[in-house]
């Protein structure tokens, strides 16, 4: 991830946000989100990937940023799985950058808006063996969990902050809402907090995030 953005804190960084945008976007979509976020998380770093530019089957073939080509919508999203598990590992491959550089992995989080959710939620839950900051899963889905899966000790570790919205027509609230239950079922300390919206970020969401980062750093 050549083209990953990296917005260095205020003060010296010991923790860090690596963040994935969704379908269509780019690295700098959450970038003043995470400008934001920095006004108070004073020594967060925030990592913001690039996903790869390919064609998007759903979208007519249309060439896109995306981390993994989605062949369908209904009944559920049918994916290019390979594509999705090789964007997972590239976030593996961040969190071991920034641990090599000094940052406890307790202290290192992921966050994915929509396509980008459903990577960081395959990569800390069903990849990722040791210690997170946690994972916060907005308005996304998670197309890898299935009623086989278990987790392991420090899977179960990892806390979740899933947030959605009530009228969202992209990734359906029921969609969210399953990821929630099957996390709680797997026993993750997992939060919900929904909000009336469709398929965006609200300001309040985002005060919402950053309490919930502070918390988990203090």
């Amino acid at each position: 991830m050549s083209e990953t953005l990296v917005l260095e804190p205020i003060k010296a960084a010991d923790a860090c946000v690596i963040w994935l945008h969704g379908l269509g976007a780019d690295r700098y979509d959450f970038m003043p989100v995470a400008e934001m976020l920095q006004e108070t998380l004073l020594t967060t770093r925030f990592v913001l990937p690039q996903a790869p530019t390919r064609a998007v089957t759903i979208n007519g073939g249309y060439a896109m940023p995306s981390w993994y080509d989605i062949l369908a919508m209904n009944p559920a999203r049918a994916i290019d799985h390979d594509q999705l598990e090789a964007s997972a590992l590239a976030v593996l491959n961040l969190i071991e950058a920034q641990r090599d550089s000094g940052i406890d992995p307790a202290r290192i989080f992921l966050a994915g808006f929509s396509q980008g959710g459903a990577v960081v939620l395959h990569a800390a839950f069903r990849r990722w063996q040791g210690p997170l900051g946690g994972v916060l899963a907005l308005s996304t889905y998670a197309p890898t969990f299935n009623d086989q899966m278990t987790l392991s000790a420090s899977q179960q570790r990892i806390p979740a902050y899933c947030l959605h919205g009530q009228h969202d027509d992209v990734v359906q609230y029921d969609m969210g809402r399953d990821v929630y239950a099957r996390l709680q079922t797997l026993g993750v300390t997992v939060a919900w907090q929904e909000y009336p919206m469709g398929h965006e970020v609200l300001p309040q969401e985002i005060s919402d995030i950053g309490s919930w980062l502070s918390n988990k750093l203090r």
